[in-house]
């Protein structure tokens, strides 16, 4: 019987580009353009990580730091690889980062229609703090701004 294989979260690297922009269309009705993805790799305040399902990129994270707050960008799982459990792992791996260098809030911006991924944020103690109408400008979707206290919810 063949071992299972290995689930990892690594730093984000030029050469998981490929699939890190296949996952990226395959997610959102208006990708972020590669060079995006290829300025964060080059920025020093960017965290991005992949998940990596033995070397299969299954999902990425990418946020930055700001003075004490944290802001999750992106965040995206393959739709093959979802409800196992690896956005939240993503997504813990990113709030224990911001932890360890004393962030005190992380915000995000999650679409109104994403209710999978509202249920996720609020799992790990994220509330609603607002609204930005139309926000997202590929459907005029408002987006949800959400809010973690990381001092209160130091077992992120």
């Amino acid at each position: 019987m063949e071992p299972a294989p290995r689930v990892s979260i690594e730093e984000m690297k030029p050469d998981d580009l490929d699939e890190v922009m296949a996952i990226e269309r395959l997610c959102f009705p208006t990708p972020w353009p590669r060079q995006v993805f290829e300025m964060e790799l080059k920025s020093k305040r960017s965290f991005k990580r992949v998940i990596k399902i033995g070397n299969v990129v299954a999902g990425y994270i990418v946020a930055w730091t700001i003075y004490d707050e944290g802001h999750i960008l992106n965040i995206a799982v393959h739709p093959d690889f979802r409800r196992r459990g690896f956005g939240e792992s993503l997504m813990r791996c990113c709030l224990d980062y911001f932890l360890k260098r004393g962030i005190r809030y992380a915000t995000l911006e999650v679409r109104r229609s994403n209710t999978g991924a509202i249920r996720l944020y609020e799992k790990l103690g994220f509330r609603s703090v607002g609204v930005r109408r139309g926000y997202y400008s590929d459907t005029g979707e408002d987006a949800i701004v959400m809010m973690l206290s990381i001092k209160q919810n130091s077992t992120p």
